[in-house]
């Protein structure tokens, strides 16, 4: 008996020293199912993830649909027909044909050992099949609707766009997806929550994962005001996706969105609590009112206030190399606060000097108690998920004083920094909306654009965006000796 299982012990030991590959398990190969049947793809190919698509090879999916496949090699270009319609995709291009109108792929066409890969949105678009991806088993589940190419002329007047990431991050939510829509976001009781509907929306085949019934939640562990937020896709045919924000106890309903680069951003900071802090130390009574003190100005100044936006508790976004933001705006506004100094005509305010965090209603309040002329809000942009993303974009608030100190300072701010020029816009945030004189919040460049980032941190730079700052607010207030 010892011999026979010191004999297996050997065996055993013998065959994993000298066939170790034997017994190492294979990853889970990515399958695609046409109505309920599995089909092969060629040896060696697999289906790829690429920019938030999941690509399959079109060759065996439009074959076993009896269309006919033509590759040319030379042109890289593969023809897809059957007896009325056809479909030409070229390797390396957006654009496809389909019956002679043009259509634009999210994804352009790869060759993976010979065969042309395409996102399965366009399959399911141009080619009549209803698509599902399960990213936990990595399969590609095809049905067949119709065995004909769906005309660009017949498909729904509104495409469907789909979420690739959603987000929450320094009290706001980001939802990053491949086209924009008009969301309605509306408020619901017992609990107090926010719901942001989105129609003719859907989750992307690489969406992070979801549950059996296409739901999820983010972990908000972190804020003092939002309980909770889940998200789901709502309803089909047509899609919708509804996010609901739920918040904590005396919390107030308070919210703004806008879309920046395809990420609809909705500002949750303003939610705050519905009773206000008591200051034990000197508490306000009837018989000791409340009355904000107003600073002296000497008669004839112009009241600018410069605003480092974020800082202390508030880093703000994340820059490429992971630099905070709330150092940039910091490190430009006292450059900036070093030139006004030496202007003569203007009265100077800082909404913060060091690494300390003003809440947003304090730096309204500090421009408004003090009666300023001006107020500048600055800023680092940033789209992590899209790092090629640049350019300086400047956002006033309906005023036209606002779009008149607005349109100063950005043409002189694109001519120093050298950046892309995103224009002058209509922003609706809280500092420049509140504030009640000509307001203007800089995005001075993108963060998460590693050339953008190297330009803003630059000391050379930073004077030079600080002077065109400077320039801008003495154009606007009509100061001589610029």
């Amino acid at each position: 008996m010892k011999k026979a299982i010191f004999f297996l012990f050997f065996s055993l030991t013998f065959f994993i020293a000298f066939f170790p590959q034997e017994i190492h398990a294979k990853p889970a190969q990515s399958k695609i199912v046409l109505d309920g049947q599995e089909i092969l793809p060629p040896e060696g190919v697999e289906v790829a993830s690429i920019n938030n698509s999941v690509m399959i090879p079109i060759r065996v999916v439009a074959e076993n649909l009896q269309f006919n496949v033509k590759w040319d090699q030379k042109t890289q270009n593969v023809k897809i027909e059957n007896q009325s319609n056809a479909i030409s995709l070229k390797v390396g291009q957006k654009e496809a044909k389909v019956a002679d109108k043009q259509v634009l792929l999210s994804t352009a066409p790869l060759v993976q050992k010979n065969t042309v890969l395409v996102p399965i949105r366009f399959v399911s678009e141009q080619m009549g099949l209803e698509v599902n991806w399960n990213n936990a088993d990595k399969t590609v589940y095809l049905a067949s609707k119709e065995k004909n190419v769906i005309p660009p002329e017949e498909q729904a007047e509104e495409s469907l766009k789909y979420i690739n990431e959603i987000n929450f991050n320094n009290d706001q939510l980001v939802i990053s997806m491949n086209g924009q829509v008009t969301p309605t976001l509306f408020t619901l009781p017992n609990p107090d929550r926010i719901v942001i509907d989105l129609p003719h929306t859907a989750f992307a085949d690489t969406f992070q994962p979801l549950g059996a019934g296409l739901n999820g939640s983010l972990d908000v562990s972190g804020s003092a005001q939002i309980a909770d937020i889940r998200y789901s896709l709502f309803q089909r045919d047509p899609e919708q996706v509804r996010i609901v924000v739920e918040l904590k106890k005396d919390q107030e309903l308070r919210y703004n969105y806008e879309f920046q680069e395809g990420n609809l951003i909705v500002d949750l900071s303003e939610a705050g609590n519905s009773s206000d802090p008591v200051n034990s130390d000197n508490p306000v009574t009837p018989d000791n009112p409340a009355t904000p003190q107003d600073p002296v100005v000497q008669p004839g100044l112009k009241t600018v206030v410069i605003d480092a936006g974020h800082g202390g508790s508030d880093p703000g976004t994340t820059s490429y190399s992971k630099r905070p933001e709330k150092e940039f705006t910091l490190a430009l506004a006292l450059k900036v606060q070093e030139l006004l100094l030496q202007e003569p005509g203007i009265h100077l305010v800082m909404t913060r000097e060091s690494d300390v965090y003003p809440t947003r209603p304090e730096r309204v309040a500090m421009a408004n108690d003090g009666n300023a002329d001006v107020f500048v809000s600055i800023h680092g942009n940033s789209v992590p998920s899209s790092p090629q993303t640049t350019g300086t974009e400047t956002f006033y608030y309906k005023r036209s004083s606002s779009k008149e100190l607005a349109d100063a300072i950005h043409k002189r701010l694109v001519e120093a920094m050298g950046l892309k020029d995103r224009g002058v816009k209509d922003g609706n945030f809280q500092v420049i909306r509140e504030t009640r004189m000509a307001a203007v919040l800089l995005e001075v460049g993108f963060l998460s654009n590693p050339s953008d980032e190297e330009a803003m941190f630059s000391e050379d730079m930073q004077y030079k965006a600080a002077q065109a700052i400077v320039d801008g607010i003495k154009e606007y207030l009509d100061i001589s000796g610029m």
